[in-house]
Formats: structure tokens, sequence, C-alpha cells
């Protein structure tokens, strides 16, 4: 019987996701002072201005700030600001009252610096910023309209693509929206502004909490101009929630303008949730297109192992252990270059995850030799029980579960987390060394220890199914969706189970459809549909969410479900060519090998 088991909680590597620079007046509290003369050489740059009796006002301010007196040297600062018109002293008297958390006061000098210098964008950037982060909505939409209309028209796009990141902490979130649907409207039909400008709107409906709102934007920007970023971005942060998005990300991938960052970002979401094929399908364009870059190959090879291809696996891996370590190698330098930055050194974490990946990758080939050779280059002492976990999974492999157990416990432990850690490791041990008593055991006696923890609770949970326990897996499910309703794999769980054993099968359904609306589109949810409609008597359907559950994540068990529907309904040459690569990958799989006996399928 299959278990849900596989349905848990752990995770694959995931890729780095493309970071967009927030903006903002970012307040330096409780920094040492500067130097006096040096803060007024900032304030006071070579091409300044200042006469000699205001380069001894801004001094005198400075040394206000200095003993404490922050009120007054705002007001000297900011006289001096006035009288020389100078950007940055304005700037000064801004960070001042930022600092001693004046609001009003800093609005009131960034105000200032607007009358002074009205074409000065840098002005009405913090005048903007200070009114959102006041609150005052109303009072917004008129300097952000200058702020657009002084910009040179080659940076318009640019600047409105920026605002929704002004308002990134906006307390309310549809007057924020308000605002710029307000001072945008001018813009949305201008054929250099109209993607940007209804890109920024999506964006602002998206944080507000309207999708279909921004899915329509989204969709309309894209129609548009096809080969434009902006589009694909706010589609990507739709995923996976609202899968119809996914469309506008893969046409413009499409297009020749499509970057490699963006491809990035797509195949982590497409990790996370599971979709492996396809991520790794996205990761191989961008390995192709950027071969020098790193992370790219360590998350292939991650998502290789976890389809048990560990010759494409360590291929990938392998590269970027010698991407890694190039990187990392120190180079000579020249006299004359001595302020050029140097190539950034890979992570000492990123090595190791790939050591642990070539490990496991070894360990699927079944040369634990080759495994521990792997681990023993890792000198990392934060992935201790990592390092010991694979040691462990060697000596379970070769039936020393007690010597096992010990290598695990004797990890040491900082604090409760380490602590709780290692008992996961150690129920994760015994389950694949098929101990299920003794895991059970260990997930009982950390449920003591930290009781309503969710992930402890599941994971027990998913112990008691194996033991046959229904009603205790059942109870500690549901108390797990209590705790939190969100939780895909406790619906999943129950729902899958109560499937297989062809048990409460309308229930069943509702509960995986359930699994499926918190995170569409996951391919072991997707199976669990599959799975519940040929329990049902629905096989075409059953073989169309089976099709499709296997084509994200070629599983050996959701090949195995595959295979049997495709059987029975009389579509066999299709099911041998799919249990064929599935017994190839893992001819010991139990489900596989229980199908295959049951059904007495000829490969």
């Amino acid at each position: 019987m299959t278990s849900p088991t596989r349905r848990g909680t752990r995770g694959a590597f995931l890729l780095s996701a493309l970071a967009l620079a927030c903006l903002g007046l970012q307040p330096a509290v409780g920094q040492t002072p500067p130097d006096t003369e040096t803060t007024v050489a900032q304030a006071a740059p070579s091409n300044s201005e200042l006469d000699g009796p205001l380069f001894y006002q801004v001094l005198v301010g400075e040394i206000e700030l200095r003993e404490g007196q922050a009120g007054t040297a705002y007001e000297v600062i900011l006289d001096a600001a006035r009288r020389a018109h100078d950007e940055q002293l304005f700037k000064r008297a801004v960070e001042i009252a930022v600092q001693g958390h004046a609001g009003e006061q800093a609005l009131g000098a960034a105000k200032a610096w607007r009358a002074a210098l009205p074409e000065s964008m840098d002005a009405h950037r913090h005048v903007v910023q200070l009114l959102i982060a006041l609150n005052r909505f109303g009072d917004v939409a008129e300097p952000l309209g200058s702020l657009l209309s002084i910009a040179p028209p080659e940076e318009r796009a640019g600047i409105i693509s920026a605002l929704p990141r002004y308002f990134q902490r906006a307390g309310d979130k549809r007057a924020a929206v308000g605002v710029l649907e307000e001072v945008l409207k001018p813009y949305q039909e201008m054929p250099a502004t109209r993607t940007a400008s209804r890109v920024a709107l999506g964006r602002g409906w998206l944080a507000a909490g309207d999708v279909p709102r921004a899915l329509a934007l989204a969709e309309r920007a894209h129609g548009e101009e096809p080969n434009a970023m902006g589009p694909a971005l706010l589609a990507l942060d739709l995923l996976p929630g609202t899968p119809t998005a996914e469309r506008i990300v893969t046409e413009y991938l499409a297009t020749p303008e499509a970057t490699p960052a963006l491809r990035l970002a797509y195949a982590r979401v497409l990790t996370g949730t599971q979709r492996y094929s396809d991520a790794i399908v996205q990761l191989g364009a961008v390995t192709r297109a950027q071969p020098q870059w790193p992370a790219p190959w360590l998350s292939l090879g991650a998502l290789h192992l976890e389809l048990r291809q560990p010759k494409p696996a360590e291929e990938a891996l392998q590269r970027y252990v010698q991407l890694a370590q190039a990187a990392a190698a120190p180079r000579v330098r020249d006299d004359d270059d001595e302020d050029e930055p140097t190539l950034g050194a890979a992570s000492d974490d990123g090595l190791t995850q790939a050591w642990l990946l070539l490990a496991q990758a070894a360990e699927q080939r079944g040369d634990l030799k080759a495994a521990e050779g792997w681990l023993a280059r890792i000198d990392n002492p934060q992935r201790a029980l990592d390092v010991q976990f694979r040691r462990a999974s060697l000596l379970m492999r070769q039936g020393k579960a007690k010597e096992a157990r010990a290598l695990v416990q004797a990890v040491p432990e900082r604090n409760a987390e380490d602590a709780r850690a290692k008992l996961l490791a150690e129920a994760q041990l015994l389950r694949d060394g098929k101990r299920w008593r003794e895991a059970a055991d260990v997930l009982a006696g950390a449920n003591g220890r930290f009781p309503e923890d969710v992930e402890l609770l599941y994971e027990q949970a998913m112990g008691d199914e194996k033991l046959d326990r229904l009603d205790e897996m059942e109870k500690l499910l549901r108390r797990v969706i209590e705790i939190k309703p969100d939780h895909q794999h406790a619906y999943n769980a129950l729902g899958y189970s109560l499937a297989d054993r062809n048990l409460r099968l309308p229930e069943a359904k509702q509960l995986i459809q359930k699994a499926l609306q918190i995170t569409p589109g996951e391919p072991f949810i997707t199976d669990s549909l599959g799975w519940v409609e040929y329990r049902l008597g629905n096989r075409d359907e059953a073989v169309r969410l089976l099709r499709q559950a296997y084509a994200a994540r070629p599983d050996i068990e959701i090949a195995a479900h595959l295979g049997e529907v495709l059987w029975v309904s009389g579509q066999r040459d299709e099911a041998r060519r799919v249990l064929r690569d599935a017994r190839q990958r893992d001819g010991k799989n139990e489900v596989l090998r229980e199908m295959l006996g049951r059904l007495k399928v000829d490969l």
C-alpha cells in the first residue's frame, strides 16, 4: 500500500531568487556619530558654494548633533541649506530629523528642499516617501505627479516601475493604490509608459489583495508588449496561486529578450511547487546561456538528485564545485587596481551543500566509499548534523542501525532548535531504514518535548499511517489543520490515505481538492486527485491528472499510479514505457514492486 509520507514537508535545495532592491529612508538609529570634520566634508563637497561663515555654521550644527542637541543641529543645518540652496545640506537636515524620529521635521526639511530646488528629483522623492511613512496619503498625489512631470522622458518608465516600492510599508494598501491610479492616469496610454504604468498598478492591487485586477493588468500589459519583462515579473509574483498567470511568464521566456535572471526566478517557483522536471528545463536553459554562473548548477544537481538521476546530478554538482572553487581562488592584483572589487568568493555553505549532495548521489549509485570521500571534504561545524546524517545513512544501508542512531544522537546541541532537528533527523533515518515503530517512538517523544509543533505532529501522523493506526493518524492530521489551516500536506495526506484504502471517497476527494486550492499544480497532490478519481471509477480523468503529475515530477510512486491506471484501462504500451523507466531508476521501490506483482505486469 502506498504511503502519503512522500508528500511530506522535506524540500529540495531551492534556487536563488531575483531580488528587487527596496527604496525608502532608513534611519541610522543607534549608529555611532561620525567624526564631525568628516561629516562636514561630506555635507560640503569640494564643488560647494559654501563661504567661510556657512561652512562654520555647518560645523556648529554637527557639533551640536554630536553633543546630543539634535533639535538645534537640525535648525542650524536647515538654515544653512536654505541660505546656500545646497542639496546635500537639505538631505543632511532630513537625515538628522529621521535619526531623531521626528517625522514632521523631516518632512518640513524635505518640503523646504523641494521649494528651494524645484527641479530636484531627490527632493521630490524624499517628500513622497516621508508623506507615505506618515500615512498622509491625501497629500502624496501632488508631489508624486510633480516628480513624474520633471523626470527626463527616458527615465520616466523606470521611475514608474519603482513606485510600488515606495508604498511597501504603507498601512492602507487600498489607499496607496488609489494614489497610484490617480497619478498614473495620464501615463497609461502613452506608448513609452503604458506598460510600466499597468505593471505598477498591478503590483499595487496585488499588495492590496485584489488578485483578479492584478492579473488583468498583467495580461493587458503583456498583450501590448510581449517582450517586456515587467508583466512577466508581475505574473511570477502571482504564482503559484494564480495558475493562469503562468502563460505570461512562458510566453515572455520564448522571446529573444528573455533574461536568465527571470528564468531563474521561474525555476524557483517551479521548484517550490515540486515541479522538478519543469524546473530542470529552465535551469538547463540558464546554464547554457550563462555557463559561468555557479548557483544554477548547484540547483540543477539537487533537482536531478531529487528525481533519482544520480549521473546528471553528479555532472552538474561537479561543475558547480569547479566554478565555486575557481571563484574562491585568490588572484594576482596590480597596484593600479587597488580599488577594483575582487571576484566574489563562493560561500563555504554552497560548497558544503554540493559535497553533501555529491555524497547522496554516490549513495544512490551504491558507491558508499565515494560517498564517504565527499563527506570527508566537509569542515563546516554549522552543518555537522547534515554531515553526520549522511554518514548515518551509509551505516543504515549496511544494517548498522544502532551505530547510525548513535552518530546522529552524538551531534552537539546548542539550543532547543538543534535538539528538535536531531529528533527529526533520527526519525527520518529510521524511516529510510523501514524501522517504522522505532521512528514512531522517536516522534512521539519529540512531540512530548515540543508540543503543538506542526511539523512534528505531521511526521508522527505519517508514522501512525505506516503502522496502520489510522484513527491516530487522522486525529493528528486534523490537529495540524486546526493549528495551520493552510497546511496542504495535511489535507492531502488524509485524503490520499482514505482514497488508497477505498474509504469515504467523496470526503477524500474534497480534502485533496482543498490541498490543491492551496498549492495549485503541485504534482503529488495532483497525483492524489488522480488516484481518488481512479478509485471513484473515473478512469479517463484519472489518466489525465496522473499524466499531468508525472510530467511535472516523474516520481517512482506517481509512475506506479499512472502505470496501473493505464494498464487496467488497456493502454498497455504506454504503461510499460512508464513502468520500465521507473524500475530502471529505482527497482527496489516497494510501491512499484507491489503493483507489478499484484497486476502481473510483464515488462
